[in-house]
């Protein structure tokens, strides 16, 4: 029996053209795509008409496939001599459970590579017009998850996060984003800190609500952002209007700083 192979794919925060060319390969030559939710429809589009197309999307409280059935399946397409591409949104191991696939791939000896894609934080600040880093503003960028394993508690070293130097970064924090601010400014981080909430990045469907650390959770709920989103709080923040290039619009007028 022939093995087939996985790869797993990293496809970006949504933009096509951001794909980079070996994913793109990969996804023409794939015998099965097994996609996530948040990879784009415009990424779908590039599937070849008779390539097998498997969902196994996962959205909070709703999981089309859980974490165990979604390893076996790579490893039984793989087993049964299939070109696998396991088509992931930003990059596979940037929140994206890449690893622990990967991980089941090599106990079952199965063949696996792993294609980085640009992980969510970098197109949703690039195409907002924040930079994660900035001379006199930031001197790092710190990626947090806004959401535990099973809705668990976040318990964070919130003292540690609240470095008023450094641009935090929190993937699926929408739902908890009033606890994330509470936590920061009760650590020392002030609340007038600019903040931004970035809905669809990259794509046609983008929009932005720019406030502060203290008003984003407010904003956010007026205009009615819905998952996926991130939520970027730093100094940076304050460079989106002069640096705003993408032709998305900001989600709400009231919604700026």
């Amino acid at each position: 029996m022939t093995l087939g192979k996985v790869a797993l794919v990293g496809a970006g925060p949504g933009d096509p053209d951001l794909l980079t060319v070996k994913a793109l390969r990969l996804i023409r030559e794939a015998e099965v795509v097994v996609f996530d939710r948040l990879v784009s429809p415009e990424i779908l589009e590039l599937v070849p008409p008779g390539t097998s197309r498997i969902y196994a999307g996962k959205a909070l409280g709703n999981h089309h496939l859980v974490q165990d059935e979604i390893n076996s399946l790579l490893a039984g397409l793989a087993r049964g001599g299939r070109s696998v591409v396991r088509l992931k949104g930003g990059d596979p191991f940037v929140f994206g459970r890449g690893s622990e696939e990967a991980e089941h791939l090599a106990r079952c000896g199965i063949p696996f590579e792993v294609v980085p894609g640009i992980t969510s934080a970098s197109g949703a600040s690039a195409y907002s017009g924040i930079p994660l880093t900035h001379r006199g503003l930031a001197t790092g960028v710190r990626y947090v998850t806004g959401h535990r394993r099973d809705n668990g508690d976040l318990d964070h070293d919130w003292t540690s996060l609240a470095d008023p130097d450094t641009t935090l970064v929190f993937y699926m924090g929408l739902t908890s984003l009033t606890r994330i601010a509470a936590e920061l400014i009760g650590a020392g981080l002030p609340g007038a800190t600019p903040a931004a909430a970035v809905e669809n990045a990259t794509t046609p469907r983008q929009r932005r609500v720019q406030g502060t650390l203290e008003t984003l959770p407010a904003l956010v709920e007026t205009a009615g952002l819905r998952p996926p989103a991130l939520v970027i709080i730093g100094k940076v923040v304050s460079l989106a209007e002069a640096l705003s290039w993408y032709g998305a619009a900001p989600a709400t007028a009231s919604a700026q700083a």
